[in-house]
């Protein structure tokens, strides 16, 4: 197949082009600013805004997986929030054009959206046919409805796309886990290497997941069946209390101890990390009731699995690197 990414250079994009582009797929991906990718991914500059020669890679692929938009790790300023609404808005709208003008449109077109728009709550997980979705909380920080706005406003905009002969997904995907550096998973685990992985503000708070080879696979499901349009929740059965997930976490790391943290101290360290504490004191019970549905059967299930396999890879990556930064 053709496959084209949209904002492929990021942590989610790099797990989609290494596993397809192995397989033999034309990997194709866009973003602003060029960089050497993978063999056999070729690249193409866009400006997430407005139509240009890349449209031409769309006309004729077979799948097209918007990934674009803002990272949400960074401070919740109005500057930050803007941009990320307008980067999500901006992309999607014209990936949207592309797709309508091309002569031979996409079968497919998977959009990146997020768990986030989900409410915040501890009492039932939320699927996409009873899930509540967010916004009028009166328990959280005001602001946080702005994260669950600019969710909708980017579903919205794939599903108000003309595209007739394209089958649109909304991925409303929960945190990614893979060894990859920077990724969350490479935070947590730091944090949990450091003696820092404690309960956050209770650690109360549910953790939605989903381990890099089942969103693959999640992926190839929905690109196989054209059946299966609309939101589909992509995150593992099993999401668990915050407190339980870093628990897990340090007993992989070989970590005894994890330091509680109130949420001011959760506030100076995010602070300190250029990041929103909603990221961390958000409940985000999620779980995949269309995939599940489809017949989907997860390979990494429960955090458990999932953690033991991420945490042994990450630490052969890092003995290979280290050798190789130090041969004998």
């Amino acid at each position: 197949m053709k496959i084209v990414i949209p904002g492929g250079t990021g942590q989610v994009g790099g797990i989609l082009r290494r596993a397809w582009s192995t397989r033999g797929h034309q990997v194709v991906v866009l973003s602003r600013h060029p960089e050497q990718l993978e063999e056999g991914v070729r690249h193409q500059v866009w400006d997430g805004r407005t139509i240009g020669p890349w449209a031409d890679e769309i006309d004729g692929a077979d799948v097209v997986v918007n990934l674009a938009g803002r990272t949400v790790s960074c401070r919740y300023t109005d500057a930050n929030l803007k941009q990320m609404m307008d980067s999500r808005i901006d992309s999607t709208r014209v990936v949207g054009e592309a797709i309508a003008q091309a002569s031979a449109p996409p079968r497919t077109w998977l959009q990146m959206s997020t768990a986030t728009i989900y409410a915040h709550r501890f009492d039932a997980p939320n699927d996409e046919a009873t899930g509540i979705i967010g916004g009028d909380e009166t328990d959280t920080p005001a602001y946080w409805e702005f994260s669950t706005r600019i969710a909708k406003c980017w579903e919205a905009e794939q599903a108000a796309a003309t595209t007739p002969h394209t089958c649109k997904v909304a991925l409303r995907s929960a945190m990614v886990m893979s060894p990859d550096k920077g990724g969350v998973l490479d935070v947590l685990l730091t944090m949990a290497r450091l003696g820092l992985g404690g309960p956050v503000a209770g650690g109360d708070q549910f953790v939605s997941w989903i381990h890099e080879a089942d969103f693959v696979r999640a992926c190839d499901l929905l690109v196989e069946r054209d059946d299966i349009s609309g939101p589909v929740n992509m995150a593992a059965p099993a999401p668990l209390p915050q407190r339980d997930l870093m628990r897990t976490l340090r007993k992989e790391a070989g970590m005894p101890i994890g330091l509680p943290a109130t949420r001011w101290m959760a506030e100076i360290g995010a602070w300190a990390m250029r990041t929103d504490t909603e990221l961390l004191l958000k409940s985000r019970r999620v779980v995949p009731g269309r995939l599940l549905e489809a017949g989907f059967e997860f390979e990494y299930a429960d955090w458990a699995s999932a953690a033991h396999e991420l945490v042994g890879r990450a630490r052969r990556r890092a003995r290979e690197t280290n050798q190789s930064h130090h041969p004998t």
